[in-house]
């Protein structure tokens, strides 16, 4: 664990040191009138590669990596393969269908055993509003607690509707009336893309020598009626922040309605997977976090790329056919730096 430690500030240190190093060669020698907008523009990405049947792969070297900014092929300027510790939001759907509601409660605490004595974890829940944890906390007995808590909450109430209330006393043809449930046991829609931008604010002031991850447990439906952010929004929080979503989606991976955490999760750097049942969420829950924890991370200062745009897409490749190489999409360029005069 110390030597993981000392590996992320290196990583950090050494990334700070190449960023002042560009923006020292930025900076103008002579400036007719004016001033010029200096800023530090080190990218941090967090790669994982996959085989072709869906495993890692963590043996690659600098040189087996290529990396393209606006299309522009940058250099790697910092590599580094060892693990950092996570910054993990466990965000839970609370508002599922009464069975996959029923496998995800029974899951949930599993996801205790996939957490590392270095990472730190706040447990939130969602439905049409946001339900924030207390905060970040490295303590596993606090961490099992708050699982538990969710756990309990998350767990749907299944009513049968009530038995046939007679009619009015002068009805005597007719079917019997049915009172209305008192309990669906999932109310029809939730704030999805809220959720995800409280969790990434959440997140935003959590250590950079940290890898900031949101673990969302979801079956994917969101009502954007309900929303005061649009998904665009949230993403460019995710990007804005270097936060990746881990999605694990509570159903058939064939359903439409994933479309919408697949690409939260994609575009941002993570991965989705998909799962019915409590026995295989519980594994899953080890398999995410082990693959949010262990990922090459490649910065790079931008050469080249159109510094006009505001946001820029990256590609990451390997020299290796067959495998598949995942990264966030793009990134936003740091805009509020102050003026540096010449």
């Amino acid at each position: 664990m110390p030597g993981t430690r000392r590996a992320a500030s290196a990583i950090i240190l050494g990334a700070l040191a190449v960023a002042t190093a560009a923006q020292e060669t930025a900076r103008p020698q002579k400036q007719p009138s004016g001033k010029m907008r200096v800023t530090s523009e080190m990218v941090l990405l967090s790669v994982s590669v996959k085989d072709r049947y869906g495993n890692l792969v963590s043996e690659l070297q600098r040189n087996e990596f290529r990396l393209f900014d606006d299309d522009v092929e940058q250099n790697i300027d910092v590599f580094a393969t060892d693990a950092l510790p996570l910054s993990l939001l466990v965000l839970v759907d609370n508002d599922l269908k009464w069975k996959e509601g029923k496998e995800m409660a029974a899951s949930i605490r599993a996801i205790v055993g996939g957490v590392a004595t270095t990472d730190e974890v706040m447990v939130c829940r969602f439905d049409m509003e946001f339900y924030p944890g207390e905060d970040f906390s490295r303590d596993e007995d606090k961490i099992m607690a708050d699982l538990k808590e969710v756990q309990k909450d998350s767990l749907p109430t299944h009513s049968l509707p009530p038995a046939p209330v007679p009619g009015p006393s002068n009805s005597t043809t007719g079917s019997p009336r049915v009172a209305a449930p008192t309990s669906l046991g999932s109310r029809p829609s939730k704030a999805l893309d809220d959720a995800i931008y409280s969790s990434a604010e959440l997140l935003a002031a959590r250590g950079a020598d940290r890898r900031k991850v949101i673990l969302l447990v979801s079956d994917g439906l969101n009502a954007p009626r309900l929303n005061h952010h649009a998904m665009n929004e949230a993403q460019e929080k995710l990007l804005r922040e270097n936060i990746a979503v881990f999605s694990l989606a509570t159903g058939s991976e064939f359903s439409r309605k994933f479309q919408r955490i697949e690409k939260y999760s994609k575009d941002s750097g993570g991965d989705i997977y998909f799962a019915t049942k409590s026995s295989a969420m519980e594994q899953l829950y080890a398999h995410i976090t082990e693959q949010a924890r262990h990922e090459y991370v490649l910065a790079y200062v931008p050469r080249g790329n159109n510094r006009t745009l505001d946001y820029h897409r990256v590609l990451v490749q390997t020299t290796h056919p067959g495998l598949t190489v995942q990264a966030r999409d793009g990134y936003y360029s740091d805009k509020t730096a102050a003026p540096v005069n010449p």
